[in-house]
């Protein structure tokens, strides 16, 4: 089929074993198209950086777009890897993927907010809430991340730091952002940004929430504002009095990277299923840090060797999400159950996912 005629033509795009179809054109990824009609598949940048959206292809031809050899590298492209979200069809495709979701799949939306909090919680974390308009409704998934839509078309995304019914607050999400230096975004935060202000957001986005249909005690991991979709997924699991065991780890260079530690601490007394372990892992002696030390992923290794019967939901920088998933598996973490959202920077992706 030609270049021509594959931007208009429809292909099906089927999926194993959930047995879903949707769509798709050659002018669209198969990402994009599945998102459009509904379909849950997987992914966290959407832009070819982390690798979420990876799966296997069964049958048919798909384009790759640009996208970052550690999210697909050569050999799993020959062997009949796929990224979604920057693969188009060329023909009819079968894909397999077990983590497509046919149920709590929620419209997305794009809608102006106001910023109705700005509050600096360490030196380089801003926490931030967005007012919806009134008369909007926003339904996700806590973990989930929203777009700011900025002048030209330019794209950041953030987790959002909320469960979506969070208890006195209708209509408000919280954020937790990150001072990148030189960063378009993040700068404005930092310097000009004024309550009050108007933003453009569109959500949402991302396959990073917790599954309620398993009774497996669960790890949280964190690095940094890696944080901010587990600390809605407490919320949740507050709100739902979900009682599975939970124990978060959360890791930074020094003590105050743990920009919530005392949110965390106060939510131990109201959950006692929830359990809580900070690392350090460049602290200073003037720090007086007396806790753990060291790369957080392998604290968890070494209070639960056998990961066998765990559930996994990790979120921060790359590196971390990436030695977690790789020494999960050697301590017996099946595959489909270690969920994450790697968060990559604009820089990182130049060399997205939430930042």
């Amino acid at each position: 089929m030609s270049t021509s005629n594959s931007l208009t033509t429809e292909f099906l795009i089927s999926i194993e074993p959930s047995a879903r179809s949707f769509t798709a054109s050659g002018a669209e990824t198969l990402l994009a198209a599945a998102i459009r009609q509904g379909v849950g598949l997987p992914y966290g940048c959407k832009d070819g950086a982390c690798g979420s959206c990876k799966c296997r292809k069964i049958s048919g031809v798909v384009q790759h777009g640009a996208h970052q050899s550690k999210a697909l590298s050569e050999e799993e492209e020959a062997a009949g890897m796929v990224l979604t979200c920057c693969a188009v069809a060329q023909s009819d495709v079968v894909l397999e993927s077990r983590q497509v979701t046919q149920t709590g799949s929620f419209p997305v939306k794009k809608m102006p907010v106001r910023l109705s909090l700005l509050e600096r919680k360490s030196e380089d974390v801003m926490r931030l809430q967005l007012q919806l308009p009134a008369n909007e409704r926003l339904d996700y998934h806590a973990g989930q991340y929203l777009d700011f839509i900025l002048p030209g078309a330019v794209r950041r995304s953030y987790s959002m730091a909320n469960a979506a019914s969070a208890a006195g607050q209708p209509g408000v999400l919280e954020l937790h952002v990150r001072h990148l230096p030189g960063g378009q975004f993040t700068d404005h935060v930092f310097g000009a940004m004024k309550e009050k202000e108007i933003l453009r957001i569109e959500a949402p986005f991302g396959s990073f929430y917790l599954r309620e249909n398993s009774s497996k005690p669960i790890v949280l991991l964190a690095s940094g504002t890696g944080f901010a979709p587990i600390k809605a997924v407490i919320e949740h699991m507050q709100q739902k009095n979900i009682t599975r065991p939970a124990t978060l780890y959360w890791g930074g260079r020094r003590p105050q990277d743990l920009y919530l530690d005392d949110w965390v601490r106060s939510r131990l007394a109201e959950m006692p299923q929830l359990h809580y372990v900070p690392v350090i892992s460049d602290a200073l002696p003037e720090d007086g840090w007396r806790g753990r030390t060291g790369f957080v992923h392998r604290a968890v290794l070494q209070d639960l060797p056998d990961l066998g019967g765990h559930q996994v939901y990790a979120c921060g920088l790359p590196v971390m999400v990436e030695s977690a998933q790789c020494d999960f598996a050697l301590a017996g973490l099946p595959a489909d159950e270690f969920y994450a959202d790697s968060f990559t920077s604009e820089a990182d992706k130049l060399t997205k996912a939430p930042e």
